[in-house]
């Protein structure tokens, strides 16, 4: 697993304290632990973003890669 270039909002997010095999969760496994982890972070809305910007994989700002997709997709579109 490849870890992302550290930014300055990462030290603050709530995972950073958190077992990192718990964001990727195995396929057909549960990403909800990670997301209800998310939904207190103070970092969310940088995390996605971040995540959005850079195809990120796993859970990041309380979304899957697959829900991100999603929204690129949508912006594309707009």
């Amino acid at each position: 697993m490849i870890l992302p270039k550290p930014e300055p909002w990462m030290a603050d997010a709530a995972c950073a304290q958190v077992d990192p095999e718990l964001w990727f969760p195995e396929k057909g496994g549960s990403s909800a632990a990670a997301k209800r982890i998310c939904q207190s972070c103070p970092v969310l809305q940088q995390c996605l973003t971040y995540a959005v910007e850079h195809f990120e994989l796993g859970v990041w700002g309380g979304t899957s890669d697959k829900q991100r997709k999603a929204m690129r997709a949508a912006r594309e579109a707009a």
